[in-house]
């Protein structure tokens, strides 16, 4: 079956490169018609690295996983820092659904004489969906974190506001404790920034910023920034053309290297941590804001999108780019006209009615119908959250599927609590490269 496998792979990446890369076709037309094996065109072809390497890239992502049984030349290439870097440069490779983190805000910048968290409460809540996360929850690991604060393709910040904060390596399954900050911060929100690296190592910023506890009249937004790279916070201001409050704990939903926060009197504040402005720039959100639920996300066309949901339904809407993408916003000398667009509404009452099985299961739910989160790089589905119960909606066919973590040995604990979805870049490991510890 091994050899099969194999047979089929070369005879699929063979006609690729007959019919799609121009400098290896008359090369391989000449090969086929002396009737050489596959095996051979490709042996005599590949045997350069920086060849083979230039050929993997321009494979869609679909095939990937396929070509790591080629053989452990194949496997080590593909599973390496370095042509993964290059390969996300190029291709938007998608993501796994592990489970789902259960986050509880009474306890986050607790006050003295707050509420406390029960001992028969974890502070580190997972609802499981995968293997992986099953073996993540019963590592012990998560009892070391503190509180969840947020992810990155697979990476986890956590920590205790505002001295101690972690972050967990699902590759190397280790724990980084970072220093404690300089300054502090009464409120805060925060942001959490993996960044693709040709190296071993991960690159990743953590960044800290202070929420005024009153809206005046304040136009600067101080943060702390930690980086990887230099293993320090960095204290600095963000301007703002307008006057800008944020809103306290809750992360920062981080598309391409830009942050974006919730703000006071129904705005998201943007900020590019790259460009060379300190700027943060104010956009408006649609529609009234009288919800009971909010989430931001990333497009399937790489766009910030915006949902809320109330009782009767949700809508979904999609902040269109300029020609400049978004760099408008970040620059004081001309005004963004950029404007949000809706793409999906959806009425909750017609939902349950075309999914009638499910509305049955749900009749006692607690808690009313609200959108949950969105899927990374995507616009067409949504998670929808009634009372304990996790369903994802497909708004081209209009069906819903429940998610299962029920049996996992966890539970959503409260009503009212947060549920965000745990993701990791879909893209394989392997004990060859790294240090070891990686997984095929």
């Amino acid at each position: 079956m091994y050899l099969s496998s194999r047979h089929v792979v070369f005879d699929s990446l063979f006609s690729f490169l007959l019919q799609s890369i121009k400098p290896f076709q008359d090369l391989l037309i000449y090969m086929k018609n002396r009737r050489m094996k596959h095996e051979g065109v490709l042996h005599t072809a590949l045997t350069c690295d920086d060849i083979l390497c230039n050929i993997l890239l321009r494979l869609p992502p679909e095939s990937i996983p396929k070509l790591i049984i080629v053989s452990k030349r194949w496997l080590h290439l593909i599973c390496s820092s370095s042509f993964r870097h290059s390969y996300l440069s190029r291709w938007r490779v998608g993501f796994n659904l592990l489970g789902f983190f259960v986050c509880n805000s009474l306890y986050l910048g607790r006050p003295q004489g707050g509420a406390r968290r029960p001992r028969s409460e974890p502070a580190l809540p997972l609802l499981s969906t995968s293997r992986e996360c099953d073996d993540l929850k019963f590592s012990g690991i998560l009892k070391k974190l503190g509180y969840f604060i947020d992810s990155s393709d697979g990476h986890l910040l956590c920590g205790r506001h505002p001295k101690t904060y972690f972050v967990w390596n699902p590759i190397t399954k280790e724990q980084y404790k970072l220093p404690r900050p300089r300054v502090y911060f009464e409120e805060l929100c925060m942001a959490f920034i993996v960044e693709d690296s040709p190296d071993d190592d991960i690159c990743y910023r953590v960044v800290r910023a202070k929420c005024e506890s009153r809206f005046e009249e304040i136009n600067v937004v101080t943060i702390e920034t930690f980086s990887s790279k230099t293993s320090t916070w960095c204290y600095s201001k963000l301007r703002c053309s307008s006057t800008i409050s944020l809103s306290p704990w809750i992360s920062g939903t981080v598309i391409g290297g830009v942050i974006h926060w919730y703000a006071a009197q129904g705005n998201v504040a943007i900020y590019d941590p790259d460009h060379h402005e300190k700027h943060i720039a104010l956009v408006k959100l649609p529609g009234p804001f009288d919800f009971d639920a909010q989430v931001l996300g990333e497009s399937s066309d790489g766009c910030l999108q915006y949902g809320w949901s109330c009782k009767a339904g949700l809508q979904i809407w999609v902040l269109e780019k300029g020609l400049d993408g978004y760099s408008s916003l970040f620059s004081t000398s001309k005004q963004s006209s950029l404007s949000w667009k809706l793409r999906y509404k959806l009425n909750f009452k017609i939902m349950w009615k075309k999914n009638p099985s499910l509305a049955t299961k749900c009749i006692t739910r607690s808690k009313e119908t609200e959108i949950m989160a969105f899927c990374p790089q995507k616009s067409e589905t949504v998670f929808i959250r009634s009372g304990s119960n996790i369903f994802l909606y497909n708004f081209k066919n209009n069906r819903m599927e429940v998610i299962q973590y029920q049996g996992r040995g966890s539970s959503i604990l409260s009503d009212f609590s947060k549920v965000v979805p745990y993701y990791k870049r879909a893209w394989p490991q392997s004990v060859l490269c790294g240090d070891g510890n990686g997984t095929t």
